[in-house]
Formats: C-alpha cells, structure tokens, sequence
C-alpha cells in the first residue's frame, strides 16, 4: 500500500485528483491547470473539483487491467460465464468464475486499489473542508454528506469483497503506513452505516437535483444504500430497521417504476423515474488502450463504460448492435429460468435468433448463443472519436426503485413485519410487466421464495445475483467451485500484504 495509495504528500491536480473531463450534468468540469494540494481547496470551487474527482472514481472500470465489477460479478454468478476469447483471454475473469483464485490470480489488486483510490479522496477532502476559510454553511453541509455517502460506498464494496480490511477515515502518513492493520467486518460496517447516517440526517441533501445536477446523490439515494448495508448483514432483528430506511425511498413520491420495462436501459433514458443512483460514463473523453495496462492509481484513459465492449458479440455482423468481446455469455440455466418471463426480451439476446435472420458473429470462449442485453453495445450509441471500444457512454443502473421495493419486502417478510405490504411491494414490480400478483395464502418462506425469484427474474445481469447469493446461503449449491467460508470473499492482493510487511494477514482459504 505505501506506494500506492497513502504516500501521497503532493498531489499534482490536474494529473490525479481531476482526472475526469466528462461532459455528464455536474461533472461538467475542465481542469484548471495543476495546483500543490497544499495551497488548494480553499474555496468552494477548488473543494468541488475536488468532490467531482471523488465521485470519478465510482466508474473507474481499468485500474491494474480490465477489472469492471458488473461484468466480474456477473461471471462470478450462475447469470453467466466468464466468456471472451478463450481461457486465457482474461485468465481474473476465468478464475473467479470458476473460483479458482490466488492471491495473485483474480481482479482483487484492480478492485482494492480503486476503492482505497475513492476513500483517500474523500478522506483528504473531509481533512480540507474542515480547514477551508468562507465555506457557506449549506455548501459545507451537502459536501461533507456526499463525501461520507461516497466512503460508505466505497467500504461496503470492499467490507463485501475482502472481509476484514484496512478501516481509514483519515489521510495517515507514509510512517504509520506499516501500523495499519484489517477491521473486522463488523467495524467495517458500524464505520458505513455511521458515515450513511450522518449524511441521510444532513437538512441541506436534497431530495431531489436539477437537471444541471444530474449524478448527485440525493437523500433517497442514501437512505437506500443504508437499507441495504443492514439488508446484508443478514440480522433478522434488524430487518425493520432496513424497511424503514427503504420506505423512506417508497414513500417520497419522488421515484416510480418505468412503465415499459424494456425503456429502463436505454440510453436516451438515463435518471429515468426509477433511478434512484446511476454511476455515470461519458463518450467523449478520447483515450487508447493505455488505461488498463499502466501502474499506479488512476489508469483510466477514457470515461467510457467498458462494460458495454465486453458483453457485445464478437465479430458481430448485422443490425442494432456493435461488435463486442463475448464476455459474460448468458448461462443455459437463466435462458431456462427466464422462459416466458416478459423481461426475458428486454434482459437476453437470441443469438440464434439474430442469425437466423442473417446476422453473424464469432464464437467465443464458453459459447452459449445468448448474450447480456441491458448494457449491449448498441451500434448508434458508439463514440465517434479516440477508440470506440473504450467509449461507450451508458450509465450503470446502480441502485433501481424496482430493487428498493424488492429489498423492501424482503426486510418486511425477514423481520416479521406486515406480510401484506411485502406482497404489495412485490406485487408492483411484477405489476409493471403484467404478471399476476400473490396473494395471502403466499406466506412465510413461500413468500420469501417468491422475492428471491422475482429478484433474479428482475435484476438478473445488473450484478446483484452473485451478493444475493452470498447473503442468503445459496451461493455454495448454484455456483459450481464456490466453497463456502472462503469464496464468499477475494483473497488480499499479494501485493499488498508484501509492501505491508506483514501487517495485512490474507483471508482464509488462500
């Protein structure tokens, strides 16, 4: 860790903390030069570069190689495979699909630098507004919330992904570097729901932005990503506590689902009604190939969602789409699963299909003819300058008002609460693509059973499959390889316990 993330005395701007220039609502945003941090974030234009950089790291997708988590949590689960060229395309993609990690085989060096990445900026800038001369109250407030938003996201990434982790909520020196020793989970998630509760109980977060505003958090935002920090921690004592937080969402009037299932994804419909959070990506940010192969920190070259490259068909020939890297195949196991779902159309591309009516493609590793179709690289929507492949604008759906409700009833049912209000909630979401709604004899487990499926039929591909699995003691029966008390987490980077010098201790299994 010390060269990586905390030895950072002199931050040069321009090269580190605004390494963004997306052209999205408020991260509009053209860097002013270079500046020591030192003599910066004196104003409240400076402490806003600053916020900007910050939220610049949640789409980060080529940090230590090709490491976007939709994509890897999507292979790591039974929605779909690794896929790309062949086996040795992506050997982190393979190993984690199949759960064949190491210590130096997996994403976990990519994924712990980008959020440990996210949590020095907000560290530094709480450190900096607190130091800041003539910051208007209002301003100070709704900064500091979203800083604590964004730390609390990037920790439950990580508390999530490695278990017991390195728990900083302040800038430490180079010295102290060998001193820092892994939380536990429990003090991991005490710090999240701390941080998540002081910015849900901040007055000036608003509850709703402009369009110029587009990307902030608002407080439905937090209180939702607070509802699911306790969802996950699988207390039933605590479930009511989470349904609070996720009626909070409900019960705003400020989000509603998409009435056309298949509009939730497209492009032109990005902050649609039922986004509560979306991680957002530009086009227009020229960039080559040197974003994913470079050390240090910030390796990405463009603001595009890499994603998009990944899940299109290879060599792809024909209409509505672009070629892509065969990544992520759809699993035979979800095609059967979804069959005669109406979403099944809007969530899985036929290829088969396709190819019957004259289209054609190449086929990749672990071949399945169905593809990812929520964020397929759609040939309209490619950028039209620097390395298309690397400039696909589309937002991530990172938190849906369909997934709030889902949770909603779930915490209810868990936590002994009304059943029929976890029915209504249920009920809305299969309401939206006419299915018929449960009634009062689906009760007790049978009316769990019923959230989960309806989760996996409404969220399958959005990379929540693999944590629902994990949270509720499912992963270990649907995900060949998966051993229990050991996959459930990443091993430790190797790298980083080294530089540690033995400070950090690796995780189980490893």
């Amino acid at each position: 860790m010390k060269q990586q993330f905390f030895s950072k005395n002199i931050l040069v701007l321009a090269a580190l903390l605004l390494a963004t220039s997306c052209k999205k609502d408020f991260l509009e945003l053209e860097p002013k030069g270079t500046a020591l941090e030192t003599n910066f974030y004196k104003t409240e234009a400076e402490i806003f570069q600053g916020l900007v950089a910050t939220y610049d790291v949640l789409g980060w997708e080529g940090t230590d190689g090709w490491n976007m988590q939709l994509g890897l949590l999507n292979a790591a689960s039974d929605d779909c495979y690794a896929g790309g060229s062949d086996a040795s395309d992506q050997p982190n993609w393979v190993a984690w699909d199949n759960f064949s990690l190491n210590p130096l085989l997996g994403p976990q060096m990519g994924l712990w630098r980008k959020y440990y990445s996210g949590i020095y900026r907000a560290n530094l800038l709480l450190q900096k507004i607190e130091e800041a001369p003539s910051l208007s109250p209002a301003f100070k407030a709704r900064t500091i919330a979203e800083l604590k938003f964004l730390r609390g996201w990037f920790y439950f990434d990580l508390v999530r992904l490695f278990g017991h982790v390195p728990l900083l909520t302040k800038t430490i020196s180079v010295d102290d570097i060998y001193t820092v020793k892994q939380a536990s989970p429990a003090d991991i998630y005490a710090q999240i729901e701390k941080d998540l509760t002081e910015a849900k109980n901040t007055p000036e977060l608003p509850e709703t932005v402009p369009p110029s505003e587009l990307g902030r958090i608002t407080h439905g935002a937090v209180a939702a990503l607070l509802g699911k920090v306790i969802l996950f921690q699988n207390d039933n004592g605590r479930m009511l506590e989470a349904a609070a937080n996720f009626e909070e969402v409900i019960n705003s009037g400020n989000y509603f689902l998409t009435p056309n299932y298949g509009d939730i994804f497209k492009q032109e419909n990005e902050f649609g009604p039922e986004s509560v959070f979306e991680i957002q990506y530009a086009s227009n940010r020229p960039g080559d190939y040197n974003c994913c192969f470079n050390s240090g920190p910030v390796n990405n070259a463009t603001e595009g969602n890499y994603n998009i490259q990944f899940f299109g068909m290879r060599d792809y020939s024909g209409p509505v789409y672009a070629p892509g890297w065969s990544f992520c195949p759809v699993t035979p196991e979800l095609v059967t699963f979804m069959q005669g779902d109406p979403r099944f159309q809007y969530t899985i591309i036929d290829g088969n299909a396709l190819k019957q009516n004259g289209a054609s493609y190449g086929t990749g590793y672990q071949n399945t003819d169905y593809f990812i179709k929520k964020y397929a690289p759609i040939a309209a929507n490619q950028a039209t300058d620097g390395e298309p492949a690397l400039g696909w604008g589309q937002n991530i759906r990172a938190i849906r008002y369909a997934d709030v409700l889902l949770m909603a009833a779930e915490a209810i049912a868990r936590g002994g609460g009304n059943e029929a209000t976890a029915r209504q909630y249920l009920n809305q979401v299969r309401s939206r693509v006419a299915l018929q709604p449960y009634v009062g004899n689906t009760s007790g487990q049978a009316l769990l059973n019923a959230i989960y499926r309806e989760r996996r039929l409404e969220l399958a591909t959005e990379g929540q499959r693999f944590w629902d699995l994990v949270r509720t003691g499912g992963a270990s029966e649907a995900l060949p390889g998966f051993v229990p008390g050991v996959s459930e987490y990443l091993p430790i980077p190797q790298q980083e316990i080294e530089l540690s010098q033995g400070a950090l201790v690796q995780n189980n299994g490893y």
